[in-house]
């Protein structure tokens, strides 16, 4: 049975993230572990530290049928890499089981600036959500088109017959929200409950998050 595991900052996890995740479950049969990083090392959280950011992951999908929280990065010390969380599955799940990293397109288009981004293809498939603003049919960077040549598969089967390396196109509606946005709307007080499952809006409300101007960037 495929392994799949869809990994982001999750600060706040919004009703995109949420779509993603139940396309990929319907879609390929399976259940959808979401792990949610750790804090950044080198500076203060954007807005919600690790354990709030999974407690929110953990209310947005109580309800969701095969939806389900994976904190293994945030138990992880020092910096966590992707490559180190895929080490750490194929120890626990051994070498023949199908595993599987769900990635937005703008990841996938930035997989060049990764750790060891190549060995990541002999440890997992990956599945690649399409996302409004960042196209998979516009030029690819030249290193990862060639290695991706031959990779992609259009059956869900091709990655439940082998452990690793293909590429599989995640079909679903694409959706507008971003965190980075959500984050931005509730420091402005405007609208932006509506973006987010009504526990995590209530988490937000009462824990005062987001109510200031975050001091950097955050990845989604």
């Amino acid at each position: 049975m495929l392994k799949l595991f869809y990994g982001g900052t999750f600060d706040p996890v919004h009703n995109g993230h949420l779509a993603i995740a139940r396309a990929a479950r319907d879609e390929l049969d399976c259940t959808v572990r979401l792990m949610p990083a750790a804090d950044p090392p080198h500076r203060a959280p954007p807005g919600a530290d690790a354990a709030q950011r999974a407690k929110m992951l953990e209310l947005a999908v109580a309800d969701q049928p095969g939806l389900r929280v994976d904190r293994r990065e945030l138990q992880r010390d020092g910096r966590s890499y992707t490559i180190d969380t895929l080490r750490e599955l194929r120890a626990e799940f051994g070498p023949a089981m199908p595993i599987a990293l769900l990635i937005g397109a703008d990841s996938f288009i930035g997989l060049p600036t990764w750790r060891e981004w190549r060995t990541l293809f002999d440890f997992a498939h990956f599945v690649v959500a399409p996302r409004a603003g960042s196209p998979l049919d516009g030029e690819l960077p030249a290193e990862l088109t060639a290695l991706v040549e031959g990779r992609w598969t259009d059956s869900p089967l091709g990655l439940k017959t082998v452990p690793a390396g293909r590429l599989f196109l995640l079909g679903q509606p694409l959706y507008p929200e971003s965190a980075s946005d959500i984050r931005r709307r509730i420091a402005q007080n405007q609208a932006w409950q509506g973006l987010v499952a009504p526990p995590v809006a209530e988490f937000i409300a009462r824990h005062h998050l987001y109510s200031r101007p975050a001091p950097g960037p955050s990845p989604l």
